[in-house]
């Protein structure tokens, strides 16, 4: 066994809590976002072997130690403002009507997702931990096309500004705006457009007063969550909504059962959205390694290309640490540390505000018939009136345009990576001057939507692009959660692999999103064709010709990940001496 610096000078002084654990002083780094630069073109090569990740179609990992842990409370901020992407989808939209609609037996569903959610996001950010490169990264160590094909996904879920319309619609309607005439031409425009496009340019805006772009998302979505959830409180008291959740042990008795006639595209929006949602989970690595979390924090971050220091290089490749004792213990401090920071953050202040807006929606509306958006602005507002009115239009438009705000930040960031990993780095180009020109083309593309396309939000509301981004995140979590859970199995040693545990929970995800994709697509197929062709049952027997295929498809991609992950587990058993042989149930 090679053992690194510290062991070297102290022999058996490498169990000290003290180098383990960072100081006070250093923890404190971390509250911004922290890079620690190494002479990159000097470190040693990891070798390809057991200890180390497999290399697949990408250059030799540098060799470097693990930093110390922060404590959890330095940390924070890559799961607030996955929390804050959370706010206008599932929190105030999809299950607040879910369960407006259909009583509290749907209630089990968002719990299931939410906890499924947790095990995916932590297990997107375990490669970045480990080795400081991206999720789209470990992507083209297998195959270039799948950066480029979770790019189109993303477009096709989050191309459309649904939630900056609705945030503005919602304020339109607070204040009492109408119609604006602009032009010369006399042209009138609904209010809530304009306002649309406003809040547009306030989030292009915001991303030019810090020289890290992360820098500035985590502030201005910290703040809004603030406010968000606060209000939402208060809405909860202030509505006498209390009571509503002496219903909840209804939802443990109808545990895997769904109402008669429920859309299958907004249970799986629901579903999908019960948490952030899609696209965006896949930006936990990569703000987990613009905050500098394990091996992150010696790869750079972007920053922005027009203001402050000199760019710091996102490096060719990755970074990895030697097996010894030390370090083992470091990357077990850091997994324990970044699962109670998502837990903390992303489970509770899920399970809590959604709960506590389900319970409103369910008191004042039951039945509805409306989209989500309506149903809080002509049915609740109007029943509490006077300051229960206000306290709902401040909810909803600051959760709408928080998580417009995360959209644009995961888009970008999300796709600026898959772009330059499938070829951008291949070309030479720059990492944050690819950034900041999507950021820009992205934000005109919303404004372009928002003003040229009216039929959709005027005749059926935001929620119709709301529900059709959703279902589509829905369907991408599928393939993601089934590819990264081969590559943590298969392609990471022994000592940062996931437990059995995990691997198992993400079995149960993989197959729990397969599952209602399949039936999604089915539906979706079967409308356009206007025939039984590709009908899916969901007792799969009963399924039409189509259906039986797409069922086929779904039994052996999970067959594949399932055995995948099994051989590399067993694989890997024993391989690495640190690893002591045990296998931790949340590791």
């Amino acid at each position: 066994m090679v053992l690194d610096s510290a062991e070297q000078q102290d022999g058996e002084t490498d169990d000290a809590e003290e180098r383990v654990y960072a100081s006070e002083a250093e923890a404190r780094q971390y509250r911004g976002t922290w890079y620690l630069p190494l002479p990159y073109d000097k470190l040693e090569h990891a070798p390809e072997s057991d200890d180390y990740p497999t290399r697949g179609d990408g250059g030799a990992f540098r060799l470097t130690d693990l930093p110390r842990v922060p404590r959890v409370r330095h940390i924070i901020g890559p799961s607030a403002i996955m929390l804050g992407a959370s706010l206008g989808s599932g929190e105030t939209l999809f299950w607040p009507i879910l369960v407006a609609q259909h009583g509290w037996a749907v209630y089990w569903a968002f719990v299931v997702g939410v906890f499924t959610q947790f095990f995916i996001n932590t297990e997107l950010q375990r490669w970045t931990v480990a080795t400081g490169e991206s999720v789209f990264r470990s992507f083209a160590r297998l195959h270039r096309g799948w950066p480029i094909l979770f790019l189109l996904f993303g477009f096709a879920s989050l191309g459309w500004p649904g939630w900056a319309a609705g945030a503005a619609q919602v304020a339109s309607a607070a204040l009492g705006l109408e119609g604006v005439s602009v032009g010369a031409f006399g042209l009138t425009l609904p209010s809530w457009k304009l306002l649309a496009v406003g809040l547009m340019l306030v989030i292009w805006l915001s991303y030019q007063i810090s020289s890290v772009m992360y820098n500035a998302v985590e502030a201005f979505q910290v703040g809004l969550l603030f406010v968000a959830t606060g209000t939402a409180v208060v809405l909860f008291l202030y509505s006498g909504s209390l009571g509503e959740l002496t219903n909840l042990p209804e939802a443990i008795l109808n545990v895997g059962r769904l109402p008669e006639g429920m859309d299958i595209a907004v249970f799986l929006g629901g579903l999908a959205f019960a948490g952030a949602g899609g696209y965006l989970n896949l930006s936990q690595s990569l703000w987990v390694r613009e905050k500098g979390y394990g091996m992150g924090n010696y790869q750079g971050r972007v920053k922005n290309p027009l203001i402050g220091d000199d760019p710091e290089p996102i490096e060719r490749d990755g970074f990895t640490f030697r097996p010894t004792r030390l370090n083992v213990r470091r990357w077990r401090g850091w997994w324990r540390a970044i699962q109670l920071e998502h837990f903390f953050t992303f489970v509770v202040g899920l399970l809590v505000v959604a709960t506590i807006l389900m319970s409103v929606s369910s008191r004042y509306t039951p039945g509805t018939t409306t989209g989500a958006i309506s149903m809080w602005l002509t049915e609740i507002a109007p029943a509490l009136s006077g300051v229960g009115a206000l306290l709902v239009f401040l909810v909803l438009f600051v959760a709408l345009f928080t998580t417009e705000y995360a959209i644009v930040e995961s888009f970008v960031r999300n796709s600026a990576d898959a772009m330059y990993e499938a070829f951008g780095r291949d070309a030479g180009w720059d990492l944050s001057r690819i950034f900041w020109r999507l950021l820009t083309v992205f934000t005109a593309w919303g404004i372009l939507i928002i003003l040229l396309f009216t039929t959709p939000f005027e005749g059926q509301g935001p929620f119709f692009f709301l529900v059709v981004g959703a279902a589509l995140s829905g369907v991408m979590m599928w393939p993601y959660t089934a590819l990264t859970l081969v590559i943590n199995t298969t392609r990471l040693p022994e000592h940062v692999q996931p437990g059995w545990l995990r691997v198992v929970a993400m079995w149960w995800a993989s197959g729990f999103y397969g599952y209602f994709s399949v039936l999604l697509v089915g539906q979706t197929l079967t409308t356009w064709t206007s025939g039984e062709t590709f009908r899916a049952a969901a007792g799969v027997v009963g399924s039409g010709p189509g259906g039986y295929v797409l069922w086929a498809v779904f039994v052996l991609v999970q067959t594949y990940a399932v055995v995948r992950s099994i051989q590399g587990k067993r694989q890997a058993a024993g391989t690495v001496d640190a690893a002591d042989g045990r296998d931790r149930l949340f590791s």
